[in-house]
């Protein structure tokens, strides 16, 4: 049996049901404990009888329960048509950052409950074995020991001695296969083998039943990171690429219940400051024109062994002349009625200003009303205070019809480039 349940970013849950009917089992509340003491805290607060979520967004399974953590840009009490609309945004948010790979997409079937995060990773994983399982699994040559027909490799005196001394046709040896027995296989499979541990989908639970039984009899390991330090990339493993990317998420986020079984958990959590960063990014390279330049994390050395990093560095040709333009994206809701940025952010804007020659730069906020904007201007470090300017803006992450903006990156360019 399986539940789902939706909450935005900085929104709690308990033991005990809220007025959605949203809860957590004391067991499940548990695994979220020991989730969070493991990695330093950093996804969630414990509260009293519960949690409250950060700015990390996606999915959390603990056995039957799926957690969906969506963001959100107003501080506005939620209806029921917010969590479709913010699932299916931050669907198409990890599509156009290339997180998630999506056959045949459209606003509307990315607004669809039943495509959840987790579903559509596990769908990609998926069809990636079976195209790998067409064109063939790769096969390596490794050393092995055993007892052959035919002398072949090195013979081993001592363990022949022992185990063949009555057996003498055959001959215990060292010597070396070619099969599907290597280390990018075994990774493959082991993420096959969580999932079916994991999905309660009865679609996907087919599926996996029926790769595991088109793939080679191979020996099952236990995957730990360094294994995947281990894989080399090549001719013979390209085609491996997309798989093992999506491997790696499955089992490294995989925390399986020693105790019982019943709560085996699988993160997929997103920092929504670094997703809106590349977001806003891609969608920038998406609008530029041939004059524009789009550069992302410039870095320029600022005291000692430190460095500065703005997010988006914009640079405009116009012939022989050329202007930058700096962005810093900050998921962060400001206040509607004092929508102010804290100093450290505006000290932060005026030295990229100074490394980088710019005259205007911008702080970027999400957000969903129309909000006054115009540049401000610091009062030191040029001659003429409007050679050194910041401007405060908003971009709605929403169009009209509560679907993500698409034309986002034209809005921004016009706030800035004006």
């Amino acid at each position: 049996m399986s539940r789902v349940i939706q909450v935005f970013e900085y929104e709690k849950l308990t033991i005990h049901k809220d007025w959605r009917g949203r809860y957590l089992a004391p067991r499940e509340l548990e695994r979220l404990y020991e989730f969070n003491d493991n990695n330093d805290n950093v996804y969630f607060t414990g509260i009293r009888d519960g949690v409250k979520f950060k700015n990390y967004v996606g999915v959390i399974q603990i056995g039957g329960l799926t957690i969906e953590i969506l963001p959100k840009t107003d501080n506005n009490k939620s209806d029921d048509s917010e969590f479709e609309d913010w699932h299916g945004a931050l669907l198409n948010m990890l599509r156009i950052c290339k997180h998630i790979k999506v056959k045949s997409v459209s606003e509307a079937s990315l607004k669809r409950k039943h495509n959840s995060l987790l579903d559509l990773y596990f769908e990609t994983y998926l069809d990636e074995v079976e195209g790998l399982l067409r064109q063939g699994l790769v096969k390596k040559y490794r050393r092995t020991s055993s007892n052959v027909l035919a002398l072949k490799g090195r013979l081993d005196f001592n363990k022949n001695i022992q185990q063949n001394l009555i057996h003498q046709e055959r001959f215990y040896t060292e010597h070396q296969v070619y099969d599907y027995e290597n280390l990018i296989n075994q990774i493959i499979l082991k993420a096959l083998v969580i999932l079916g541990s994991l999905t309660y989908n009865s679609q996907l639970k087919d599926r996996i039943l029926r790769l595991r039984a088109s793939f080679p009899d191979i020996k099952e390991i236990q995957i730990q990171k360094y294994h995947f330090d281990k894989v080399k990339e090549n001719r013979k493993t390209v085609s491996y690429f997309r798989a093992l990317q999506i491997a790696k998420m499955i089992i490294l986020n995989y925390s399986p219940d020693i105790r019982s079984g019943q709560e085996n958990m699988l993160t997929l959590l997103f920092d929504m400051n670094k997703l809106w960063e590349e977001y806003i990014y891609r969608m920038l390279i998406r609008a530029k024109g041939d004059n524009l330049t789009i550069n992302f994390q410039n870095m320029q050395k600022f005291w000692e062994g430190r460095t500065i990093r703005p997010d988006i560095v914009i640079t405009k040709k116009q012939g022989e002349i050329e202007e930058v333009f700096i962005i810093d994206t900050k998921w962060k809701v400001l206040s509607i009625n004092n929508p102010k940025p804290g100093d450290n952010d505006l000290k932060q804007m005026y030295t990229y200003n100074l490394y980088w020659n710019a005259k205007k730069s911008m702080l970027l906020y999400p957000n969903s009303k129309e909000i006054k904007e115009s540049f401000g201007s610091y009062w030191k470090g040029r001659e003429n205070p409007k050679e050194n300017q910041c401007k405060v803006g908003f971009a709605n992450v929403l169009n009209e019809k509560n679907e993500l903006d698409l034309a986002i990156g034209n809005n921004i360019l016009d706030k800035i480039l004006v």
